[in-house]
Order: C-alpha cells, then sequence, then structure tokens
C-alpha cells in the first residue's frame, strides 16, 4: 500500500488527453490546472483522497509523455520516477489511439508488475469504438472505460474500475510483529534517545510495532538501552522478544540473555515490506567489500542529517573500518535518481522503509536484484556487521537454514 498506507492511483497518457481533469472529477476538487494547451501539467501532481470501501488513496497527475523537446524529457523523466511509488496506474486515452506511446507505458507497467486500466476519456467529442475495446480486451485483459471528465458527473464506474484493479495489489493484513508472540506475552522495545531522536516523540516504526502488539493482546515495555539492567531477564514475565532500534544492537545483544529473541524495528520492516529473502542472500557480501568498491544507501524519505545519523555517518564508518577505508558511499533519498548506473555498485543498502510501501520499495530495489547486483536492509546490514546476524533473523526465517550464515 502506499505511503502512510495509501494506495498510490497514477494517471499516465498523451499530452492533453485529460489526465487533469479527470483527476479533478475523481477527487471532485480543482487539484490541477486545466487547460487546452498541451503540457499544462509540467511536475507531478499529488492528491490525496478517500474512496469508499478501499482505502484512502493519492492520486498522481503527471505530465504527458509524448512532448520530446529538451524540456518535455525532463518532465518524462520525472513521470517515470513517478511510476516508482505506484500501486495501480490508469492509462488515459482518447480519440481510440492505443498506439506506441500507450503500449511502451503498458510494457513498462507490466514490467514492474503494477496492474492498470485504461479511460478513455472525451467521449463526447469521439466515443469508445467497440474495436477498440474488444481490441484491447483481447490483447490485454484490462477494464475500459469510456468516459467524458466534462460531461459526466458521475464516477462511480471509474471508481469501481480502480476498486477492482486495486484488490490484485491489496495484500490480506499481515501483523508486523505480533505473530512472533502469543496472547499475553512480553515484548521489550528498546529505543534509544539521541540527537536523531524528535522531540517529544516516538518515530514512525516504533508507534507501529507497539500498536502492532497491542491490538494482538501482548504486553510492551519500552526502554532506552541504559535501563536495560533493569529487566527481569530470567523472571516468569520477562520478555519473549526484544526488538531494538539497530544502532544499539552491541549494546543490546550483550545483555539479552541468547535464550530470549532479538530483532530490530528495521529487520521487522524489512520482513513486512521488503524483499527479505533477497535481503538474506546479500547481506553477506559485506564481506567481499573492497577498496574503491562503492555501496549504494537509499533512503525512503528525506530528513536532516545529523552527527548522529545512522545511515550516512555510522554505517558508512563501520564498514570502512571491517572492508577499506576507500570503500565509497553514495546516498539517494526519496524519489531522487540514481548518481551511476546500479551495476557501478557492490551492494546496495535500503532503509527500513517506514515511510515506503512494498510496491516502492521493490520497485526501487529491481534494477538492483535483476543486475544480480546484492541487496540488504539497513538493520541487517547493522546486525552482520555485529557479528549477530543470525541470532536476530532466526526468529522472523521461515527455514532457517535459509539465512545468510555467519
Amino acid at each position: 500500500m502506499g505511503k502512510e498506507n495509501k494506495l498510490h492511483v497514477i494517471l499516465l497518457g498523451r499530452r492533453n488527453n485529460g489526465k487533469s481533469a479527470l483527476l479533478n472529477a475523481l477527487t471532485g476538487q480543482q487539484t490541477s490546472i486545466v487547460s487546452d494547451t498541451p503540457g499544462t501539467t509540467t511536475d507531478p501532481v499529488r492528491r490525496g483522497h478517500e474512496i469508499p470501501g478501499l482505502a484512502p488513496v493519492t492520486f498522481i497527475d503527471t505530465a504527458g509523455i509524448d512532448d520530446h523537446s529538451p524540456l518535455g524529457k525532463k518532465r518524462a523523466a520525472a513521470t517515470a520516477r513517478a511510476i516508482e511509488e505506484a500501486d495501480i496506474a490508469i492509462i488515459v486515452i482518447t480519440a481510440n489511439r492505443f498506439d506506441t506511446v500507450e503500449q511502451t507505458l503498458a510494457r513498462t507497467l507490466d514490467e514492474r508488475d503494477i496492474p492498470y486500466l485504461v479511460v478513455h476519456n472525451k467521449r463526447d467529442q469521439q466515443p469508445l469504438l467497440p474495436a477498440t475495446r474488444e481490441r484491447l480486451a483481447a490483447a490485454r485483459d484490462i477494464p475500459v472505460i469510456d468516459y467524458s471528465a466534462t460531461l459526466d458527473t458521475d464516477t462511480t464506474p471509474l471508481l469501481d474500475a480502480i476498486t477492482a484493479t486495486a484488490r490484485r495489489v491489496i495484500p490480506t493484513p499481515a501483523p508486523l510483529a505480533a505473530d512472533l508472540l502469543a496472547p499475553g506475552e512480553h515484548a521489550l522495545l528498546v529505543i534509544p534517545v539521541d540527537t536523531e531522536a524528535p522531540t517529544g516523540r516516538l518515530i514512525l516504526p516504533q508507534v507501529q510495532l507497539a500498536r502492532d502488539l497491542l491490538d494482538h493482546h501482548c504486553i510492551v515495555t519500552l526502554a532506552r538501552p541504559g535501563e536495560l539492567h533493569a529487566i527481569p531477564w530470567h523472571a516468569d514475565h520477562a520478555p519473549r522478544l526484544v526488538i531494538t532500534d539497530s544502532q544499539a544492537f552491541a549494546r543490546v545483544a550483550a545483555i539479552v540473555p541468547p535464550d530470549i529473541s532479538l530483532t530490530s524495528f528495521s529487520i521487522i520492516l524489512a520482513r513486512h515490506k521488503g524483499p527479505f529473502d533477497d535481503y538474506l542472500r546479500g547481506t553477506p557480501a559485506i564481506d567481499k567489500l573492497r577498496d574503491n568498491h562503492r555501496v549504494l544507501v537509499i533512503e525512503a524519505c528525506s530528513h536532516h542529517v545529523t552527527r548522529d545519523d545512522i545511515a550516512r555517518h555510522k554505517l558508512p564508518a563501520w564498514i570502512r573500518r571491517r572492508a577499506g577505508q576507500n570503500v565509497h558511499f553514495d546516498f539517494v533519498a526519496g524519489r531522487d535518481p540514481l548518481p551511476r548506473p546500479v551495476t557501478d555498485y557492490a551492494l546496495v543498502i535500503h532503509c527500513g522503509g517506514c515511510m515506503a510501501t512494498p510496491r516502492q520499495i521493490h520497485n526501487r530495489l529491481l534494477p538492483a536484484t535483476r543486475a544480480g547486483v546484492p541487496v540488504t536492509n539497513l538493520g541487517m546490514a547493522i546486525a552482520y556487521l555485529n557479528g549477530i546476524f543470525d541470532r536476530v533473523t532466526r526468529p522472523l526465517v521461515k527455514n532457517p537454514n535459509t539465512a545468510g550464515g555467519q
């Protein structure tokens, strides 16, 4: 699902096909500027909306992809990046035209396993021909809706088609960590408070894990690493599971008895959202890093970087201490493009992804996995560097024998 548990629906197509008018019709608001002038929409426009019976959604209106001018190519690149965050897509066509431009879009969506539907817009100017509907149905087996964003006031057929398409990608809700415990059992969440910690509140993964465990009637305790000495580790109600911030792995692992399951927030998210098996296989590539190798660190969102930043400062220092001082690091955040071809990297490390969707993480890492570049997760990399990789992944692995071994 989409960022902050929203489904992301992207509108794609040629200039002047009425994507912005369609977005306004779907949201019931003048979200996007509408004009007869081709190329009115430049950067992607995002608008939140609630579809009854489905979920909160974010619609993404994009620039037309048939502008081959230098500026148009930049707009098309922005559209391509926006596709990476889409859960489903709407290809907007007019005048019964589904030619090279639309076929290229369809192939891109197929390659990324993004389901889509087609809206034939401006039916008041030229209605959808039965031959067009039959051709698309026979070749692609996708819904085709005939619509006019300027005349039709009932968006029910559109919303029904979006809902039906979305059902293909909405996963059955799964617990984050509560499946690791029985109701009434005790989980301890270890939360450092340093310059990276927000003032007066917890960060999203900590809140999500606590709520997940409480919803499944588990007992939840929160503590800072320095207070772990006060935990009754051998009492009847000792924690059955300890979930820590990854940067505190060394301190926490030295205190938590080996018969108590230990993992981290980031690794829990890796199992919940990421390509967990790829991470398990890719993490041991840390041992193959040498001087002049290059590592890519991907963060799902941007944030202020401090001296305690784990991804940009601490992790590179730990890796260089192990592999060589001349290991090079590149960092990208949000939807920023990669600074170089993915094949230039010996390892790709993704953050926990608390602000990303499984689809976004999949799409972000797809070029690396297809190219055979090892991928891992921030928490799993830190665990490997601390020599506890097997211990902290074992509680989450269906078959422990498939873990990366250390």
